[in-house]
């Protein structure tokens, strides 16, 4: 049976993090990972009338990293050093968050560091809004830094298989995951990725895996999962 090649959304940022900056920019490596493994990367503008017709047309989606989000709509009051993404940008990642559990949840969603935190959110769960607060030794999380990862049972995830250092970039992390399983943290305790046992493929990573820190079994497993067979 021929199978069409998978399409991807790939979530957007607002360059300075505003709206009015009138320009979407991504990290070309999400779209080469992506296009190594097989698949046809999409990237998302947010238009949030268009919800329904992404979801429908995409395979799979994945949410990028960037700033920090506003915690303000989940009953959290802000840090005094939270960079904040567009509201824009937040609002439409939360619309189509909601989208794909309710109509699409069997389409493999990745959230990778800011896209994991916001997973965590909208699944009900609570960030650290600053790890230099909790944490003796936050450096070993900034400027792409390798750490080892530990995974929380002795038979981690298919597509988690193998990894055991990983690159991380990031000033937050999720608390409380909410209605989401921990899969891993980091040595020090910070949680490393998060999952939906309920799902056939929702997974959130705090780390970069299209940074090239994964072994490429990562990516094809998630553009195999999204490849569906034609009638």
């Amino acid at each position: 049976m021929t199978k069409k090649l998978p399409i991807i959304g790939i979530t957007t940022d607002n360059r300075d993090n505003t709206a009015t900056s009138g320009r979407y920019e991504s990290a070309s490596t999400y779209s080469h990972q992506i296009t190594l493994a097989g698949g046809i990367a999409m990237l998302l503008p947010h238009e949030p009338q268009r919800i329904d017709a992404y979801v429908a047309t995409l395979d799979a989606v994945i949410f990028t990293g960037g700033v920090d989000p506003d915690t303000r709509p989940f009953g959290k009051p802000l840090h005094a050093q939270a960079r904040l993404i567009d509201p824009q940008r937040q609002a439409f990642e939360l619309a189509l968050l909601n989208k794909l559990k309710q109509t699409a949840p069997d389409k493999p969603v990745l959230g990778v560091c800011l896209g994991m935190q916001m997973m965590a959110l909208h699944a009900g769960g609570s960030l650290c809004q600053y790890l230099p607060d909790v944490l003796a030794e936050p450096q070993i999380h900034e400027n792409d830094n390798h750490h080892r990862v530990c995974f929380l049972d002795n038979t981690p995830l298919p597509m988690l298989a193998g990894i055991t250092s990983v690159c991380s970039h990031h000033r937050q992390a999720v608390a409380d995951s909410g209605n989401m399983r921990v899969v891993a943290t980091a040595p020090d305790g910070v949680i490393e990725a998060i999952d939906c046992p309920k799902r056939a493929w929702y997974l959130g990573v705090q780390w970069h895996p299209e940074r090239g820190e994964v072994t490429p079994s990562f990516w094809q497993h998630f553009v195999q999962t999204a490849q569906q067979p034609l009638g």
